[in-house]
């Protein structure tokens, strides 16, 4: 059965009880994790430790697999990204940034915008599908069990509705988070992309809990979660379109907020823990301690010589003794590659895993 989208907003026929009883908790969650996340001294700790395992798992629910030390690695410049997974990874977290950086500016999501998101993410300038025959396909049988919009008019205007209905909190005046749940569902179904719809989709849930301050920082991400449970998202994805069954997937995507929310601010608590463990390290073993050093060892899981001392404004000299003192002590584990050391703090990896 090849469901037809209708434009947004939907019959008012999507606060259930048992939609209700799950909103209090996925609340709560969520503002737990914002509270504890404002507690860290840079934000942009906890953006870069999480998006690298974000981006990991959105693309693996794509089928794109690579290692957190490939991309790590990568970001210092201490390998040359050679596979197309890791490339994919690296343009995800590039994507994410600019997502949350144009939010911060504009306090509105725009289909200029969402274009932008995926144009990064894929590295093309495609836009949106100009050409019919996307289909999507059960990925063990092959089989097409949906056919989203083919025409260009059709996906302009109703990716033009998902715009209005984004940034309008008038058109269906529910909680946001049943309404990010509408419009990812919307998203997909729409498919207005020839490539990257699910990897763009998750970055936009996490850009609407910006835009309407249920978070600060872009943190929360569901990949995981749909990892774990995938045949029940695709399944309950098409289960709205085959027979309007709202309740099993609105439920669905509250209890994936409310998990990864409490997942990830065990996440947070435990860098923060890790932080604070490493901070009496420094401060009461090492004249170089400043704040400064501590916060890019967090930021900055691996890291080397020139990074830091990029970061702290000395010498190249200076910089190399500290890390390698460090190292010495046990407080970071010294690799070489070819001629190039670099330094990964375990702290914090032990922390995110």
């Amino acid at each position: 059965m090849t469901w037809k989208l209708q434009k947004l907003p939907y019959p008012q026929n999507l606060e259930s009880i048992k939609v209700l009883k799950l909103l209090p908790e996925a609340h709560r969650a969520l503002a737990e994790l914002k509270g504890v996340a404002q507690s860290i001294p840079r934000q942009d700790i906890l953006i870069n430790t999480l998006a690298i395992q974000e981006a990991k798992d959105s693309s693996a629910v794509e089928n794109i697999v690579t290692t957190h030390d490939e991309i790590y690695k990568a970001n210092i410049g201490i390998e040359k990204i050679t596979s197309h997974q890791a490339k994919e990874v690296q343009n995800y977290i590039a994507a994410m940034k600019k997502g949350f950086a144009l939010v911060g500016q504009h306090q509105f999501l725009s289909l200029n915008h969402i274009k932008e998101i995926q144009r990064i993410l894929e590295n093309n300038d495609a836009g949106f599908r100009k050409v019919s025959g996307t289909t999507l396909k059960n990925q063990e049988t092959k089989e097409v069990v949906y056919t989203p919009p083919q025409s260009r008019a059709d996906i302009d205007k109703l990716m033009a509705n998902l715009e209005d209905f984004i940034n309008n909190p008038e058109l269906l005046p529910l909680d946001h988070l049943i309404k990010m749940a509408v419009f990812h569902f919307q998203f997909e179904s729409i498919h207005p992309f020839y490539d990257g719809n699910g990897r763009t989709g998750r970055i936009l849930n996490i850009l609407y809990l910006i835009q309407y301050d249920l978070l600060d920082t872009p943190i929360l991400y569901l990949s995981k979660y749909i990892i774990q449970h995938k045949s029940d998202y695709y399944r309950l994805l098409q289960k709205v379109r085959d027979e309007g069954d709202w309740e099993e997937y609105l439920s669905y995507m509250l209890i994936a907020i409310t998990d990864t929310a409490k997942d990830t601010l065990q996440k947070v608590k435990n860098i923060k823990e890790a932080m604070a463990e490493y901070k009496i390290i420094l401060r009461n073993n090492y004249k170089f301690y400043s704040q400064d050093l501590l916060n890019h060892l967090f930021k900055q899981p691996y890291t080397k010589i020139e990074f830091l001392q990029n970061e702290l404004s000395v010498s190249r000299i200076t910089a190399a003794n500290y890390l390698n003192q460090l190292a010495e002590d046990g407080y970071l584990t010294k690799h070489k590659i070819g001629r190039t050391n670099y330094y990964v703090n375990e702290f914090v990896l032990n922390a995110l895993n």
